[in-house]
This record gives C-alpha cells, sequence and structure tokens, in this order.
C-alpha cells in the first residue's frame, strides 16, 4: 500500500510522508549489496557512541541502513556520514500500527544491511510494531547476517524480556515498594535475538537511578517462572557490542552493570515492598572486553546487593549501588 501525500527536497535528503509513517532518504539512490556480519549495538542513550558506532557500520559493510522510530525525523541521516561513506540511511517514524505492514517499509527491511531503533517512548515500537511483519523483518534482518542496534526505548525492546512503559515509566523507589505497581509493566516474546535470550536492558542506567527498579524486573520475571534472566543496566554515552561469538565489548565515557540474582525472592507479591532478594552485580567500564554468556566471571569490579523491606543496600562503601 502507497499512500504518500506529499514529496518534498530536505537538506538531508528526501521526505516521503503518508498517514502512516513519515521517510526521510538520504544517499545513493537504489539499492546496493554489500557483506554484512551479524552483531548487537546496545546504547544507553544519552548521546551516541562513535567508536560503536563505526563498529556496526563496519559490520554493516557501509551499505544501506534503516533507522526506525515512532518520533523525531532525520538526525541519524546526518549523523551517519560523517563516521563512514553509508551507501544510504532510511529513517522510518512510525505513526500507526499499519505502518507495519506498509510494502515500501517492509522492501526496506528486506534489502537493509543495518536496523537500528532509535530512542523515544518504547511503548509505541511495542504497540505499533510487535506481532506484525515489521517486528519479523527485525529478528529476519539479524538472521540473515545483519547488524541490529538500539538506544534508549530502542534498547529497552532489545531484550528477551523489556519494560515496556506502558504506563509511562517507573521510578526505582516506586517500583522497590510494590514490584507490581502499575507503572511496572514488562513485555516479552516481542524481538528475538539470540545472544539476548535471557535478558532485559535498561538505560541512562546510574544518571536516572535506575538499579533499583532493574532489581524489581529481575525478581518479576523470576516469580513469572521465567528462570535467572539477566539484567544489564547501560550508562548515558555508553553502548556494549556483542558479537553472535558472545563476545562483548564496551565503548563510550561510563560503564554497564549486568546484574542476577543469587537466589529464589522471599516476597514478590502484589501492594508490599520487595523483601529477601539477593544480587549479584558486575560493573564493567569502557574499553573493557568480556564473556556475553559467562554468569561467573566477572571483566570489572563485583559487588553485592540485597534488598530488605524495600531498600535496596551494597557491599560497597556507604551501600552505593553504582561504582
Amino acid at each position: 500500500m502507497k499512500r504518500f501525500a506529499c514529496l518534498s527536497a530536505l537538506a538531508a535528503g528526501l521526505l516521503l510522508s503518508s498517514e502512516f509513517y513519515d521517510t526521510y532518504i538520504s544517499g545513493a539512490a537504489g539499492d546496493t549489496k554489500t557483506r554484512t556480519s551479524a552483531g548487537l549495538l546496545l546504547e544507553g542513550g544519552g548521546g551516541d557512541v562513535e567508536t560503536a558506532w563505526r563498529w556496526f557500520l563496519d559490520k554493516a559493510g557501509k551499505g544501506d541502513i534503516v533507522v526506525l522510530r515512532a518520533s523525531g525525523s532525520d538526525g541519524y541521516n546526518k549523523y551517519l556520514p560523517t563516521l563512514a561513506p553509508v551507501h544510504s540511511v532510511a529513517s522510518f517514524v512510525t505513526k500507526t500500527r499499519e505502518a507495519s505492514m506498509e510494502e515500501d517499509l517492509l522492501s526496506r527491511m528486506a534489502n537493509a544491511e543495518g536496523v537500528f531503533l532509535a530512542g523515544g517512548d518504547q511503548w509505541n515500537y511495542v504497540s505499533r510494531w510487535k506481532g506484525t511483519p515489521l517486528g519479523k523483518a527485525i529478528d529476519e534482518a539479524y538472521a540473515r547476517g545483519v547488524p541490529v542496534g538500539g538506544t534508549s526505548a530502542g534498547l529497552a525492546v532489545l531484550g528477551e524480556h523489556a519494560f515496556s512503559a506502558e504506563r509511562d515509566t517507573v521510578t526505582s523507589a516506586e517500583a522497590l515498594a510494590d514490584p507490581f505497581h502499575s507503572k511496572v509493566t514488562i513485555e516479552s516474546d516481542f524481538l528475538h535475538f539470540s545472544p539476548m535470550k535471557g535478558w532485559i536492558t535498561d538505560s541512562h542506567f546510574s544518571k536516572r537511578d535506575r538499579m533499583g527498579r532493574l532489581l524489581v524486573w529481575l525478581a518479576r520475571l523470576q516469580a513469572a517462572g521465567k528462570g535467572n534472566v539477566r539484567g544489564i543496566g547501560i550508562d548515558e554515552a555508553t553502548a556494549v557490542m556483542v558479537d553472535p561469538t558472545a563476545r562483548a565489548a564496551v565503548a563510550g565515557k561510563a560503564s554497564v552493570y549486568v546484574v542476577r540474582l543469587e537466589a529464589p525472592v522471599k516476597r514478590c507479591v502484589p501492594g508490599k515492598p520487595l523483601d529477601g532478594a539477593e544480587y549479584s552485580v558486575c560493573r564493567i567500564p569502557a574499553g573493557t572486553s568480556f564473556d556475553w554468556n559467562s554468569t561467573s566471571n566477572c571483566a570489572g569490579a563485583s559487588y553485592k546487593i540485597t534488598v530488605t523491606d524495600g531498600v535496596a543496600r551494597s557491599s560497597l562503601p556507604h551501600s552505593s549501588l553504582y561504582l
């Protein structure tokens, strides 16, 4: 279906506007074929990481890049060509669920050498893309050996499990006080990347004090019978690059925090604070490589966090939750 209402030239490229989505296209016309290799770029928001993006574009063979979003416009059309001579950048701003079934978007996805999910509101992504041809196309891109990435809201939906923000964001204090708070909304089975099985992610991590809510998400997933899921909180202006071989590397200005439950939680019920929860934390700074699949070897600094009656305390000096 093609329902383009207007066509105009922009400095960044071409704007196609329809009732379902807007498209910003820049670079060379037509499709190209370049050699690609799969990988996942996990950005914490608050600024893109140049080193990580160069890694991503190398894996994409500097081919045709598709940026998916539900707000904003053509920022990546301007940014990516400053890093590498990419063949083209097409940014799709979806407005409705119907956009996820449009042939023009799906054709671009089928021929993309790289796919990236921008920041915004992840509930728009879940509600508009889950269970649609577009959601399937994101999975298929990675499966055929194309790098996929996301930042902020785009990062939030890359795990097997995701905080959906269906009822807006939630603070650590709200989540710890009631793990079943109406704002603690967790979605599973949206996107499917083998390295992300058994993971849930969070962004803007230490700056927005999000450790507490990540602890709650892990407790909720355990209570729901999802197993011992691991969480990763990524700081702003920081990124993790994950190869299919399970080699991962941190780049940027700060750190990432890998968190897992140490034992069954004593109390995780509606209307009462989280209680009797014990976690191990591995803080991995930028410039460090690590084994993505390892559950025992910490490539950085390790410490413990316990939650008692809704209060999280760590084994660090002054019970700080972050290093």
